[in-house]
């Protein structure tokens, strides 16, 4: 058992907003020089640089996770991990359909660029990523299931498309075994104020969509393993407990 430091919620320079500096490599390698060991792309409605974050990571050492920062109807953000490649871009094929395509303005929200594996850019999304989707909260967790993820509310203690300052509290249906808070600090706080949190299991990621966004390594969680595969796989079973240790 060893101790794995982790980020879940990190944007590349697909992400609106998302510098462009934020490239695959310049991802992994920021976060194994901040001591992470396990660390989620989780771009705004698309898995499109995953592909080549994953191939960054494992020349930096470090162990990728798939995700994805959907955006609901409601305009709640919600993180969406999975245990593999395929999933997650199963899963963006279906968010594809269900997204608002609104051509994006690259002098407000930057280019949206597409990578490959060494940083060269190989397009760009036309249409802007971070606008709502008509997949609603309600139906979030059972559709991230059937790729076979798991998804909790991002960045709770933000009023920016934060799920309590949407919705006025956080939901005891639809279930999430997660809450994530940018803050830690703010942790407390939210749990005396929201009772269906106070024994709910949380992570603290950065949302970084700059390098100088990621943190030093603190949280993590205690995994078995000897591959990446194994760790990964591992992780996904505390994730699917609502387990975050």
């Amino acid at each position: 058992m060893s101790r794995y430091f982790y980020d879940f919620h990190i944007h590349s320079c697909l992400s609106p907003c998302g510098d462009n500096d934020m490239t695959p490599n310049n991802i992994a390698g920021m976060a194994k020089l901040c001591g992470l060991n396990i660390a989620a792309l989780t771009d705004h409605n698309s898995v499109l640089n995953t592909p080549a974050f994953f191939e960054a990571a494992r020349r930096n050492s470090l162990i990728p996770v798939a995700g994805m920062e959907l955006t609901t109807a409601e305009d709640i953000h919600i993180v969406c991990l999975f245990e593999t490649l395929r999933q997650a871009s199963e899963f963006g094929e279906e968010v594809g359909k269900r997204r608002t395509l609104i051509r994006n303005r690259t002098e407000i929200f930057g280019e949206q660029l597409i990578l490959d594996g060494n940083d060269e850019i190989t397009g760009s999304e036309e249409f802007l990523l971070s606008n709502a989707t008509s997949i609603t909260v309600d139906e979030t967790p059972e559709l991230v299931e059937r790729y076979g993820g798991i998804c909790y509310p991002a960045h709770v203690d933000r009023e920016a498309n934060g799920i309590i300052a949407t919705l006025g509290t956080f939901p005891e249906n639809p279930f999430f075994g997660f809450a994530e808070f940018n803050d830690e600090a703010n942790i407390e706080e939210y749990r005396k104020k929201y009772p269906v949190l106070a024994e709910k299991p949380v992570l603290v990621s950065s949302d970084a969509h700059y390098l100088e966004n990621m943190r030093d390594a603190k949280h993590y969680f205690e995994l078995e393993g000897e591959s990446e595969t194994e760790i990964r796989k591992n992780l996904f079973i505390k994730l699917r407990a609502g387990l975050n240790k």
